[in-house]
């Protein structure tokens, strides 16, 4: 890797004049570049045990995504959004969960001169049929909408009572900082970047030839089939692993089986 990604980094930036132009990011930790974005509702401050551990050995790169925490003005459309990712962390491995995963999925077919690698938990490529992506794309804008007229703290009340979430113990739920969140800024990001207004990347996924670990709790039933779909859709290159006993934030439920299942591939791939 570039000589840039040893030395030791810390702080905050912003985009220019807090204008959206860019994300907010936190860097720390000094190493081999890393990348992290998170999911939907969430910030770059609910990576919790597993960006202390990587920041060990790691230049970190904590991102806001569009339309949350410091970024909570930036208002692109999907596939922009993937764009500003990849201008906030520059050459690097990439790791995202859920919303973070598909913004990082377009970023590496997009730009495979930034990623070098690619860690997603519990994420998809997108949905593959037309009306598949209308119908969700309705449930999107209603959703939003849903959360303008309820307020953020009651809609986070519902978010994490789905059983998608089921398995997330309460300290690592990171309310406070969800609730930091803007709620037109989510609003924005459900309209905006949710799985209906993506175009679908599953055509795009045999042309990702660096390394990519794809993470599901193996509870998850959906995002794992999910998963081993991808997988034989990237190739050999790609390695799929479950976490026992875990479901979608699979790195969150079970930070140990986690990190138990990323440092190796690390190590192995560097």
């Amino acid at each position: 890797m570039p000589d840039e990604h040893e030395a030791p980094v810390t702080g905050t930036e912003r985009g220019s004049e807090r204008d959206g132009t860019a994300l907010a990011t936190e860097r720390r930790g000094a190493g081999p570049r890393l990348v992290l974005v998170h999911g939907f509702t969430q910030t770059r401050g609910c990576w919790g045990p597993v960006a202390d551990d990587l920041a060990t050995d790691h230049e970190m790169v904590l991102v806001d995504a569009p339309g949350h925490g410091g970024s909570a003005s930036s208002r692109p459309s999907f596939a922009d959004g993937a764009a500003m990712i990849g201008t906030a962390g520059g050459p690097a491995t990439y790791l995202g969960y859920s919303m973070g995963g598909r913004y990082l999925v377009a970023l590496a077919v997009a730009r495979p001169d930034l990623v070098e690698r690619l860690v997603l938990i519990g994420a998809s490529p997108g949905l593959a049929s037309p009306d598949e992506r209308a119908a969700r794309h309705t449930a999107d804008e209603r959703l939003a909408q849903h959360l303008l007229d309820i307020g953020l703290a009651a809609f986070l009340d519902e978010w994490l009572a789905l059983p998608l979430f089921a398995g997330l113990p309460e300290p690592m739920q990171f309310r406070t900082e969800r609730l930091a969140n803007d709620p037109e800024g989510l609003a924005s990001s459900l309209r905006l970047a949710g799985t209906g207004a993506q175009d679908p990347l599953w055509d795009r996924l045999p042309s990702l030839t660096i390394p990519v670990l794809l993470v599901t709790g193996a509870d998850d039933a959906k995002f794992t089939a999910i998963a081993e779909q991808m997988t034989a859709a990237i190739g050999p290159n790609a390695t799929h692993v479950t976490i026992a006993g875990s479901g979608h934030t699979a790195h969150l439920e079970d930070p140990d089986a986690f990190m138990a299942a990323v440092r190796p591939w690390l190590i192995s791939t560097a």
